[in-house]
């Protein structure tokens, strides 16, 4: 017996939610080494440099509602808590140079100047600083001249980026956008 048959409700009753939107975010980078592993090793340290260890990590892709707004970063991550981010990741080995970056751009509407969104880029590797920049610039405009340029202007561009060079076994840098919060929008409100 579920808790609806238990409690003489119908499995109709109750409020339906559409996809939750994210709103506020925080930007945060780190890196991390080790001479053990990526995943419980140079990864865990990288997420404790950039200050969100203590949470499980959920990635998404890469658009931004209008709504999302960027906030100084919190401070109090609740333990075991679960953080959705979008984040680009280079893991690598000892004296490899590894570079990790966002890009992210909003869009506008052409005619009336509000803002519909934005789209962000992410990516992580064995390159330089020049060659990271050129690839998020590259998949941006990509992404914008794919869908969006005849419409909207991109705007207020924002370049966020971290390097790092291990001299342990294993390295990991990374680059996040994180999100604190959501509207849940109510499609429909069952009353009786």
């Amino acid at each position: 017996m579920n808790d609806f048959t238990s409690n003489n409700m119908a499995l109709s009753d109750g409020i339906l939610l559409g996809n939750r939107i994210p709103k506020d975010f925080f930007v945060t980078t780190g890196f991390g080494e080790s001479d053990i592993c990526v995943h419980a090793g140079s990864y865990h340290l990288a997420l404790k440099n950039a200050g969100i260890e203590k949470a499980n990590i959920l990635t998404y892709s890469s658009v931004l509602p209008s709504i999302a707004n960027e906030i100084e970063k919190k401070e109090i991550i609740h333990f075991g808590s679960v953080v959705e981010t979008i984040m680009a990741i280079a893991n690598g080995t000892s004296c490899q140079h590894l570079s990790a970056g966002i890009k992210l751009g909003w869009l506008y509407h052409r005619n009336s100047s509000k803002k519909y969104g934005g789209l962000v880029c992410e990516y992580g590797g064995q390159c330089s600083s020049s060659e990271l920049e050129n690839i998020l610039s590259s998949s941006l405009l990509e992404l914008y001249k794919n869908g969006f340029e005849e419409e909207y202007e991109l705007k207020e561009e924002r370049l966020i980026t971290k390097t790092f060079t291990p001299e342990k076994k294993h390295g990991t840098v990374l680059v996040s956008l994180c999100f604190t919060n959501y509207l849940h929008p109510i499609i429909d409100k069952n009353e009786e």
